[in-house]
């Protein structure tokens, strides 16, 4: 019986260690960021974290960008991931060397038992060139130690690399007319950061995989969590933090690690001395479940405003490939508003929306809508002004025949967030935090945004997104749209009653 279990100890050791030894360019860089998190995603990878439909838009989004990087190098072939073994992968792309091939996108390679996906491979004048392409809009540290073990293993393989390069979108890019790949990228030459990474990449190779022959590695929360990508694991990490933690403060001042680093976890055990102003309301007002209300500020608040009184709130999209004139990347795009109004204080309240068709440039029939819905010179409350303000100077900026009329709305623009943000107004409730998912069920503890389908801004983005790809199914086209009126009718719903909870106060 002894010699059967230690017979099977020896087997599980030995497909562990062989396990271990497999490693790839995201592994890697996982394995950089933390090494718990690089054993558990090799052995456990059941415990991490759902991705949300936000998060899966981010990933393809990055795709996309990946596969119209290649229009900068025409003519290529694909080696592909899917239906392919590693090794026919690799096969395949040393068969387009051997044939002469110059360009070959996601050319595969193994050293050591490293595996790569190159985005770019080119054979350039003077040899080949590796280009790691980046949906960001700068040079990231972690993209040239990316570039980095690509090296290593290219090397390692036999490919004499002559150059490599981080190709990331030029965040000034605008567009006109048709799409400009080759302005819309932009190529930085990392070829002396790589080499001198090269003793660095063995050296984390030979760490990673030690890691990985042995136990669970015993790493605690940190800075590391979320730098430089949030990680994945992190519900099962931090399974230990409860409500009300130091991780709960907002605003400047001490950082929560230094307090966890001393062993103190939860609020009530802060010393207030060493907290600011502002943390310190936080933990006090937690602790003694109290709420702060300043009268006199809340009146000056209100004698800002005036009637009628527009409720405004946009939903928006952006996207990393400007998908229309006039757009950057990453320039948010609205889609959708909701406006509540009411004529006089205290008086009927209406409601206006819009939502637009997808597959089409919504700028313009949002405008058009927004100008009949609106007149010139009302007052509009948001919530969180500087997002509001920006949506309209951009659409004045991209349609300057409306420029006056919108910027009359701009000048008028005032800010719900205000009292929160300033403090003249803390419920225990709000947790340190001044959004409106949070000032809502403390004042206003009637309307709430669980149970909707769409809760956030971005499920909204998604969701509009998802019209496009549901253009010929009815039925889930108009479920969606009915998803995303109802969460922006909430939006604006919610400020009409937040407003009227802070006239109680006054």
């Amino acid at each position: 019986m002894v010699a059967i279990q230690s017979k099977h100890k020896e087997q599980k050791s030995s497909a562990k260690k062989k396990a271990g030894n497999y490693l790839s360019k995201s592994l890697y860089i996982r394995g950089l960021q933390c090494h718990k998190s690089l054993f558990l995603q090799k052995y456990n990878p059941t415990l991490k974290d759902d991705i949300s439909d936000a998060q899966e838009a981010i990933f393809q989004g990055g795709r996309d960008v990946g596969v119209l990087a290649w229009q900068l190098f025409p003519g290529g072939i694909e080696i592909p991931y899917e239906g392919l073994s590693h090794q026919e992968q690799i096969d395949l792309t040393q068969s387009q060397i051997k044939e002469g091939r110059k360009t070959i996108y996601e050319a595969t390679f193994s050293h050591q038992n490293v595996f790569v996906k190159v985005d770019i491979l080119h054979k350039g004048s003077r040899g080949w060139e590796i280009y790691e392409v980046k949906a960001g809009t700068k040079l990231d540290p972690v993209y040239v130690d990316d570039a980095a073990l690509q090296y290593h293993v290219l090397t390692g393989a036999g490919i004499k690399v002559k150059k490599v390069f981080i190709t990331h979108i030029n965040v000034e890019y605008i567009r006109k007319g048709t799409l400009d790949v080759q302005t819309l990228f932009t190529s930085e030459d990392i070829t002396k950061q790589v080499k001198a990474k090269q003793p660095f990449v063995v050296k984390q190779l030979r760490k990673q995989r030690r890691m990985l022959n042995g136990e669970l590695p015993k790493i605690d929360i940190g800075p590391h969590c979320s730098d430089p990508y949030a990680c994945d694991f992190q519900e099962y990490c931090w399974r230990h933090i409860p409500d009300n933690s130091v991780f709960d403060l907002r605003r400047k001042g001490i950082d929560p690690y230094d307090l966890y680093a001393q062993g103190i976890i939860k609020q009530k055990d802060i010393p207030l001395d060493l907290l600011n102003e502002k943390q310190r309301q936080q933990v006090v007002a937690t602790i003694n479940k109290e709420n702060t209300i300043d009268k006199k500020k809340i009146r000056a608040f209100f004698k800002t405003l005036s009637y009628p009184l527009y409720f405004l709130d946009f939903e928006t999209f952006m996207s990393v490939i400007p998908p229309y004139d006039g757009l950057k990347p990453y320039q948010n795009v609205p889609f959708q508003y909701s406006l509540h109004f009411q004529k006089k204080k205290g008086g009927k309240l209406f409601h206006t929306e819009f939502l637009a068709q997808p597959g089409i440039d919504p700028r313009m029939p949002l405008l058009k809508k927004l100008l009949a819905d609106i007149p010139e010179d009302v007052c509009i409350l948001t919530y969180n002004m500087a997002f509001e303000k920006k949506v309209l100077t951009e659409l004045a900026a991209q349609f300057p025949v409306h420029k006056k009329t919108i910027g009359k709305w701009i000048n008028n623009v005032r800010d719900l967030m205000i009292p929160f943000r300033q403090r003249d107004v803390y419920f225990w409730k709000f947790k340190g935090s001044f959004s409106i998912k949070k000032v809502l069920p403390a004042l206003v503890p009637e309307l709430s945004y669980e149970g909707l389908a769409i809760a956030d801004g971005g499920a909204a983005m998604d969701a509009y997104q998802k019209m496009l790809a549901a253009m010929d199914d009815q039925k889930k086209l108009s479920e969606i749209r009915k998803n995303l009126l109802a969460y922006c009718q909430l939006d604006t719903l919610a400020m009409v009653r937040i407003l009227e909870a802070l006239e109680k106060l006054e």
